[in-house]
Formats: structure tokens, sequence, C-alpha cells
């Protein structure tokens, strides 16, 4: 027995699935369990060393490990402790570094991960707005409260029936009045937009969604389309809430919005503004979160934590290696050689393939077309992907097996050997060709 397995069992013991969130857990035989992380690679307990894509979900943009982000974390903790449940002067830089990048951002308030950031700005829209209505976009992902966890069961639908999927949880403990309020449409769908407004015009307080979607193969939203919904939006008196928990300071340094031109009242960021640390915030413009506040009627926002400065901190050496180096450019040219190197491999196996989403968060959808929405992902070839990944895997490649998960990558990737790279791919591509024959 490995020492993976051995820790996975005593792991059991203790906490369910043997892991500390659900996410963690592949199975009784493919549970990873690590050892060290460094760059972009990480060692396992058994010793083994895989080139990592995974990138824990997306928050490691420089890569494990930045001695500048540790320098600057040690530091605060040496000088200025970790926690004081007070203000620091601190709280005004970063903010002021974040609105450097993001025009979009008068005012903001910190938390300490995405979902965190997400119920504080729906709560901020409803507090503005006066209204309770929020509508959410198919295959997007905004954390784990419980009115964001309803999602269309694209797995068991079939999409030749001419029907829409069924609304449902994403797991038990969700009451079912939590998806009164919340509406889902498509991406893209100028008709269900529409509709969107014609049904719910006085009583939608905002709209949520990830114009690339970090959750569906990053696909993402038509220009005219997302410019449809800035317009009714604005018309209608209900605040676009865009979150760019993923997308943020990764895609570009003013983050999705700052690509199409178009933005949004709130906004919400986590994952790369760390690299890695926990830290996340909320803002937009000032009218907006002026109603946060301690007065009668004001919206409530807090937390022990908030603002921490370890978090802080990196944020802080973070933003400004992104905002005044050559850092992304340095991400987005990785992404874009492995792009090439993985064109290469699927058109010399004859497999039908497109990509999607900037090249710092990849999107590969084995189909002749980028898909449009998250139904046309349901059309992927979605089963061989996950093969190829899983083979990947067994040969040193880490990534996640879904295909509705990017390829993340950071500053560290440009020390990667391409040619290993490719030569595993093909081999990979190979194995899961054959198997599924």
């Amino acid at each position: 027995m490995n020492r993976q397995s051995e820790l996975l069992q005593e792991a059991m013991r203790h906490m369910p699935q043997g892991v500390a969130e659900n996410y963690r857990y592949w199975g009784p035989d493919r549970t990873v369990f690590i050892q060290r992380a460094k760059g972009c690679e990480l060692v396992d307990v058994d010793g083994k060393t895989y080139v990592d894509f995974r990138l824990g979900y997306g928050p490691v943009i420089l890569g494990y490990g930045d001695e500048r982000v540790d320098r600057a974390v040690i530091a605060q903790i040496q000088s200025g402790g970790t926690l004081t449940g007070f203000a620091t002067e601190l709280d005004t830089t970063v903010v002021q570094q974040i609105k450097a990048m993001c025009p979009q951002i008068d005012k903001m308030r910190f938390a300490n991960s995405g979902t965190e950031a997400v119920m504080g700005a729906v709560r901020t829209a409803r507090g503005f707005t006066g209204r309770q209505r929020m509508a959410t976009v198919e295959g997007g992902f905004h954390g784990l409260a419980d009115e964001l966890m309803w999602k269309s069961d694209i797995e068991n639908w079939d999409a030749h029936s001419g029907l829409a999927p069924k609304v449902i949880p994403f797991g038990g403990g969700i009451p079912a009045q939590a998806h009164d309020l919340v509406d889902i449409i498509g991406l893209n769908d100028f008709a269900a937009l529409e509709d969107l407004f014609v049904r719910h015009d006085h009583q939608l307080a905002c709209v949520v969604l990830e114009p690339i979607i970090g959750n569906a193969g990053s696909i993402a939203a038509s220009q005219e389309w997302l410019q449809r919904l800035r317009d009714l939006c604005t018309a209608h008196g209900t605040l676009l809430i865009i979150d760019e928990v993923k997308s943020g300071f990764r895609v570009a340094k003013g983050g999705a919005q700052s690509l199409y031109g178009i933005y949004a009242d709130l906004t919400t960021y986590a994952k790369a503004m760390g690299n890695g640390y926990p830290v996340a915030a909320f803002g937009g413009r000032a009218d907006v979160m002026d109603v946060v506040g301690a007065n009668a009627g004001a919206v409530v926002h807090g937390g022990t934590y908030t603002a921490n400065l370890v978090g802080l901190s990196a944020a802080h050496c973070t933003l400004d290696i992104l905002a005044n180096t050559d850092a992304l450019q340095t991400v987005n040219h990785a992404g874009e050689q492995v792009r090439d190197v993985l064109g290469r491999v699927f058109t010399q196996a004859g497999i039908e393939h497109t990509f999607a989403g900037p090249p710092s968060m990849l999107g590969i959808h084995f189909t002749a077309s980028v898909p449009q929405t998250y139904r046309d992902w349901r059309k992927t070839n979605s089963a061989l992907y996950q093969a190829f990944c899983w083979q990947l895997i067994e040969r040193g490649v880490m990534l996640e097996p879904d295909s509705r998960e990017p390829w993340f990558f950071c500053e560290a990737h440009q020390h990667m050997d391409l040619a290993w790279l490719e030569d595993v791919a093909t081999q990979s591509i190979g194995a899961a060709l054959s198997a599924q024959r």
C-alpha cells in the first residue's frame, strides 16, 4: 500500500470522504495528498512530481511559494502581526491598487473567499435597489451560499428532447425555498434575456454572471449579448454584478471587463489577487457601496478575518507585481505555447478540438466549434477528454479531469519543458483512444 492510500484510510476516520472539502476527493484510488508545491510543480507524499495546470482552481498566478509574495507576508507577520480587529493603512492601499487597474471600482470591502465576496455583493445590490430577486447564468458558479447553489442538470439532460434541463440543487441540505427568488438564464440567449426583464421588471435586484465562465470550460459571453445585458440592467434599475473571482487579475490586469470594455455596477474578486493566500473583495459604484454601513437600515457586512493582514500583504505584493511587471504577459505566453502543443497533438490524433477563453485560463473542448452555451458543452466529447486527463495525471501532468474546468497558467510555467509535455500528451491521447475502442 502506498503512502497516499494509508493517509486516506486514516483521514476517513476523521473527515467525511477523508478530505477537507468535497472537491478534493477523487475516489479511493485517485485521491491525491500533496507534500510540497513550488513554482508550477507539485510533489505528492509518495514522491511523484506533477506539472500543475490546476493551480488550486486558479488562485496561483505567479507560482507556488513565490518568494516575493512570501517575503512580504513574513515581513508583515514579523513587523505588524496578522489581525487586530481594527482598520489599517494597508486596507486603503490595496483598494487603491485595485482601483488603478479597474476603473469601475469606486469603493470596496474585503472578504476571505469568493463565496463571501459574492454574498456581500448580492446583499449590497438588494439593499441598494430595495428588491429581492436575482438572476444567474447557466453554467456559472458563484460559491457555496444556498441561493447560488442551483444548477441546470446538464449531466442528465437529453439534448434532443427539445426540453430545457431541470434546475436542481448542487446537493443535499439546500432548502427548496432558497431557489424561490433566483432565475437562471442561458448564456448568449437573447430571447431569455429579454424575457427575464419582462417577467421581473421591478423585482430584479441584480444579475450575477461570469462573462468568461470558469466552471464551463471558459465559454464566454458574446460582446453583443453582454452589452445588451448591461443596457437592460441600466434601463430597469437592476444592478449588474460581474463575478471575477476566477478571471480577475488573471485574464488581464483589469480582468474580463477590461477585455470587453463593458463594466459592472459591482464586481467580486478573489483567487489570483493573493497568489494563493486567502483574500477576496467586492466593490463598485460609490453610491451603491455607500448603502453598506452601521446606521439603521444599512447593509451589514463584516467578518472576524476580513482584511486580515496575511491576506492583504499577499494581495499588496501580488497586485504590485501584476500591475508593474510583465508577469501576465508571461502567463499568457505560457498558455499560448501549451495551446499550440496540444493543438498539434490533437490534430495528429485526428480529434476535433477547439479552445475557449484567454490563454491564462484555457478551456479545451473536443468538438468542432467553440461552445457558446453550457448546453453546447454537453454535446462535446467530454468522456474522451476525461480519459485523456486521467492518462495525463498518470504521467505527471496535474489538472482537473473535467472539461468544464480550464487549464490555469502561472508565471512559473515559463520554465516548463514543452517537448516533454508534447510527448506526454501524445502518449496520453493515444492511450485514451485505445481504451475507447
